[in-house]
């Protein structure tokens, strides 16, 4: 997801005359109506006001006194936030965390930087970021103004893809290198689940839908698996996936394709890990983590029957964080699947152990700490 058309800013300077340049959002942002150019002397206050109203600010001083700028901004933010509700529902929480969340964002989002003509940063002690740009947005094409939040992400996102995300499930010491855009494998239950559950009988192929990395893709070929295609939709996820495959040494074992869900013919096991929330995702990362509706979800349901061998089984891979928030029940999952034609063998579970379940000042905290992350094998009735 992205938003692209041209902004142009003014200095407060008079005698400084308007500039113009392509204005991108990968959550989609619209570009603001209104922009002025921001330096060293702008007060925090300040700019936290005028972004409030909606005025973006451009910034044309000391890279790291932005940064500096945009943790005041939101300092004053958490001031100005409304307290948990004690008496709130799982739900309430939920949405109005994620409304805060989105307000949060807003804001901090309207600070702007420009990326010059080869992505590059002209501000002092700036990084370089012309790499961590290109592998985020393409070549070059011209200068585009994006938000200080949006470029530290991208950095951040360069960092992760330069350090890998270890998988013990994978060997000691072997890592996956998620690319920007590409949900990481951080949370390592749900890959234990897939490198230890009972493997049908005598499987040779398999289908990993929505494979992100290629984590679940990698440890099925690890597992013995002899030909693994893995899909997504998204083209940042399929490089992504291909990149690791290769870098693993199963590019001939493990065929990255989309955008479908479901490649041509059938497997004797099928892995899809949805996105747990039935929500709608606000940025590209969020894919990973929001499937309106359970668009996904239902989707691999209904095809899993048409997609298997006989013998062969289907693995969904699933928190149950959405039952907890009362966002989704239990008797609607099973009730999807008898539907669908399936009927449920066995459940692996697992609790998790992110740092998030432990973390008591999240206002989420009570329905993180009692997720168990399940692995349902799966059968045409």
């Amino acid at each position: 997801m992205s938003w692209s058309e041209d902004v142009s800013a003014r200095s407060a300077q008079p005698a400084q005359p308007a500039r113009s340049a392509h204005w991108h959002s990968e959550s989609c942002a619209p570009p603001p109506h209104r922009v002025v150019v921001a330096d060293d002397r702008t007060k925090a206050a300040t700019a936290y006001q005028l972004a409030c109203e909606g005025t973006a600010l451009l910034w044309r001083g000391d890279f790291h006194n932005a940064r500096q700028l945009l943790r005041a901004m939101g300092r004053r933010i958490d001031r100005k936030a409304n307290p948990a509700r004690p008496d709130a529902t799982p739900a309430e929480s939920f949405h109005l965390h994620r409304r805060a969340r989105g307000h949060r964002a807003r804001v901090l989002g309207k600070l702007l930087v420009l990326l010059e003509d080869d992505h590059s940063l002209t501000l002092r002690r700036a990084p370089d970021v012309r790499r961590a740009c290109t592998e985020a947005y393409g070549p070059p094409r011209g200068g585009r103004v994006v938000s200080l939040t949006e470029l530290l992400g991208v950095i951040g996102a360069h960092q992760w893809r330069e350090k890998g995300v270890e998988v013990p499930a994978l060997g000691d010491g072997v890592r996956v290198h998620p690319h920007y855009g590409v949900f990481s494998p951080v949370r390592g239950e749900y890959v234990d689940l897939v490198a230890q559950a009972p493997l049908p009988a005598n499987p040779r192929t398999a289908f990993d839908l929505g494979t992100g990395t290629g984590v679940l893709a990698a440890v099925l070929a690890r597992r013995g698996l002899s030909h693994v295609v893995a899909t997504d939709i998204s083209p940042r996820a399929l490089a992504c996936a291909r990149e690791n495959a290769g870098r693993l040494g199963l590019a001939g074992r493990v065929e990255v394709g989309g955008p479908d869900l479901y490649p041509e013919g059938r497997a004797d096991l099928v892995v899809c890990n949805p996105p747990w929330l039935p929500a709608r995702p606000t940025s590209t990362v969020e894919q990973g983590v929001y499937d309106p509706d359970g668009t996904m979800l239902h989707g691999f349901l209904h095809g899993l029957a048409a997609h298997l061998n006989p013998g062969g089984e289907g693995w969904l891979v699933l928190s149950d964080l959405a039952e907890h928030l009362g966002l989704r029940t239990r008797e609607a999952l099973l009730t999807a699947i008898t539907t669908a034609g399936l009927r449920v063998t066995d459940r692996l579970d697992t609790s998790p152990r992110h740092p998030r379940a432990r973390d008591t000042t999240d206002p989420l905290h009570r329905v993180r700490a009692a997720e168990v992350t399940s692995l349902w094998r799966l059968i045409p009735d």
